[in-house]
């Protein structure tokens, strides 16, 4: 992986080939409306607005009839890839559509289509984290945690002492991280994010401590809270 330099430019892939059913609504959750553009706009602009991204690859359903055909945005370059079942074969499909010139030992990004509140200070946070295995934004755990009974009750609390809630981008080497999803794959494992990935092959991603507005909109009261948050960000001098 390389390091934290201050000229390093990285590649970001977008996995958005699932539809969000929990989200409601007649278009995939990407694409529906919020704070005056789509979900993924947001998404996606947060991105390459920010001068140490190169450019985005943006990986879609083989049946998207939504998608702008965009091939720029904020200045950047934007690629697409067609994605598979599952959001390991997305983001495979999304390092293979990189362009040449990105190394095997080179980083990227992934991030969540569904995370349209990302800041540029965690961005700048995970890009200058010199960690050799990588490397994602996460959140400490402030809730006291419950592990329920089959009848619905408590069966315990869990110490959340350690206990990180994972977001996204998480950065990986390319080579790397292609070899440790591929392994998952044949392994049969459904990886629910990149760094899993890694930790199957024995590698320790360092945590960036980032913050709890990079929601992932999942439900209906998700897309109010977004939307607050995108409202307050813009009224900001700096947003």
């Amino acid at each position: 992986m390389s390091g934290g330099e201050a000229t390093e430019r990285l590649w970001a892939i977008v996995p958005a080939a699932g539809r969000g059913t929990r989200a409601g609504g007649d278009l995939p959750k990407q694409y529906q409306p919020l704070h005056g553009l789509t979900m993924i706009e947001h998404s996606l602009r947060a991105l390459a607005s920010h001068p140490r991204i190169a450019g985005l690859v943006v990986v879609l359903a083989r049946d998207d009839a939504h998608w702008p055909g965009w091939s720029a945005l904020e200045g950047k370059p934007v690629r697409t890839a067609t994605g598979g079942a599952e959001r390991a074969d997305s983001v495979l499909a999304g390092l293979e559509a990189l362009p040449d010139e990105v190394g095997e030992l080179q980083s990227v990004l992934v991030h969540d289509a569904a995370r349209p509140c990302l800041s540029h200070r965690d961005l700048d946070a995970l890009i200058d984290c010199n960690a050799p295995q990588g490397a994602l934004l996460a959140v400490p755990l402030a809730d006291t945690l419950k592990r329920a009974g089959d009848d619905g009750c408590v069966d315990a609390t869990v110490p959340r002492q350690r206990l990180w809630r994972a977001l996204t981008p998480q950065r990986f080497a390319r080579g790397a991280l292609a070899r440790a999803l591929h392994d998952a794959a044949r392994a049969g494992v459904t990886v629910t994010d990149e760094a899993m990935a890694m930790e199957r092959i024995g590698l320790r991603p360092a945590l960036v401590e980032g913050s709890a507005d990079n929601l992932k909109v999942t439900t209906p009261r998700d897309f109010s809270l977004a939307e607050f948050l995108l409202a307050q960000r813009a009224m900001e001098p700096c947003a």
